[in-house]
């Protein structure tokens, strides 16, 4: 592979695996992966069928010899091609029962791999996954795009350097209301996948979204789980997987911590929120308004930090992650396109032969994958237990 003092002089080869026509997550994928022009979509299976596949192609202005029939058709024909023309690394955002199988196909023939959440349809599926990536020693991420954020890793550094005291309370929640409606009746496709057992998993809203609040709890805080008590709740009549949720979580430090999912509140969007609070300081912020974050001590005003990379305030890590000057607003699409930009950094490391970093990673990995998959077996496992108290702390899970 090309390469100049460990960076590429071409721009990283991507293929698609999912986002057909009718996708939501494939054009944010794409959008996200050229954002910094580092990269460039090559190749694609866009769907579950090779007719509907090379039909996608060309959204995507995927010429028609890289347009392949099956994901299995893809990997294999990439292969043939010389280093430097084949693909870098594949992105997989197809329904979650798909994301194990291609996932692992590609790492199994070494190909980077930046998958959706959840992970896998189940934990034994992401444990398995993880020792083939830790065989191939593969770039991995996984687009909790959340952690994108400058100000979620404004809050990740100051509670690292201390800023907050003690984390002893965390609230984190993402409130929908698409699914008020029994919409996957409907030819509704997003709904009709996310509501089926066979293609989510064992959890809907918890796998969903409560995932993406979890995550965002573990990767702020960087508190350990100890132990979970879940009750899931399907109030749609019929509806075969939960549409809302609340989660109690002991951290390891003697901290709480809840995680609350809706997806049948009447005019919620994607309202995704955090509320941390530390012996010296409590911090909130709120996805839907991602370019402010509050921050707050008793006897002291209220403080408002902007996202702005020029104020001295701003932490290195929410500066690198930052690409407009303050008050041009950055959001879905940026934050997005960061757990591209770092892992892109390690991926051309690899390239050049250089070492890389695979648990410690400032975007998440497999092992957060592994995280996430654990915390939803454990939660289903739990409601269906009367809201019984059960482990949640995994080898996998990054201090």
């Amino acid at each position: 592979m090309d390469h100049v003092n460990g960076s590429l002089n071409r721009k990283l080869k991507m293929g698609l695996v999912g986002g057909g026509q009718g996708s939501f997550i494939g054009r944010v994928h794409n959008i996200a992966a050229i954002l910094d022009n580092r990269a460039e979509l090559v190749a694609g299976a866009l769907s579950s069928t090779p007719e509907k596949s090379r039909a996608s192609a060309p959204f995507y202005d995927i010429s028609p010899e890289r347009a392949y029939g099956s994901y299995e058709e893809m990997l294999d024909q990439e292969l043939k091609r010389p280093e430097g023309d084949r693909i870098d690394f594949v992105t997989v955002a197809t329904p979650n029962h798909m994301h194990f199988p291609v996932a692992k196909a590609a790492a199994e023939r070494g190909f980077n791999v930046v998958c959706d959440k959840p992970l896998t349809l189940d934990l034994a599926e992401a444990e398995e996954l993880a020792r083939i990536v830790e065989a191939q020693k593969i770039v991995f991420a996984v687009t909790h795009n959340y952690t994108g954020y400058p100000l979620v890793r404004q809050a990740r550094e100051m509670i690292q350097a201390g800023d907050l005291g003690e984390i002893q309370a965390v609230r984190a929640s993402y409130i929908q209301g698409w699914l008020r409606t029994k919409l996957e009746d409907s030819d509704q496709k997003q709904a009709a996948w996310r509501t089926d057992p066979r293609k989510s998993g064992a959890a809907g809203a918890f796998g969903d979204i409560a995932t993406h609040a979890y995550n965002l709890v573990r990767y702020t805080t960087g508190l350990l789980p100890a132990q979970v008590s879940c009750t899931l709740k399907t109030f749609e009549p019929g509806r075969k997987l939960d549409d809302y949720g609340l989660a109690v979580i002991q951290f390891q430090n003697g901290g709480l911590g809840t995680v609350t999912a809706s997806q049948i509140s009447h005019g919620r969007e994607n309202d995704l929120s955090i509320e941390i609070d530390g012996t010296l300081a409590s911090i909130s912020w709120r996805q839907e308004e991602p370019n402010h974050m509050l921050v707050r001590r008793n006897g002291e005003p209220w403080q408002v930090y902007t996202r702005n990379p020029g104020a001295p305030y701003q932490t290195p890590l929410a500066t690198a992650s930052s690409r407009l000057p303050a008050g041009h607003p950055e959001a879905f699409f940026e934050a997005f396109a960061n757990v591209y930009r770092f892992a892109y950094d390690a991926m051309i490391r690899r390239a050049a032969g250089e070492s890389f970093e695979m648990r410690e990673t400032i975007y998440p990995n497999v092992y957060d994958g592994i995280d996430g998959m654990n915390f939803i077996q454990q939660c289903v496992a739990s409601s269906h237990e009367n809201s019984a108290w059960l482990p949640l702390s995994h080898a996998a899970c990054r201090k």
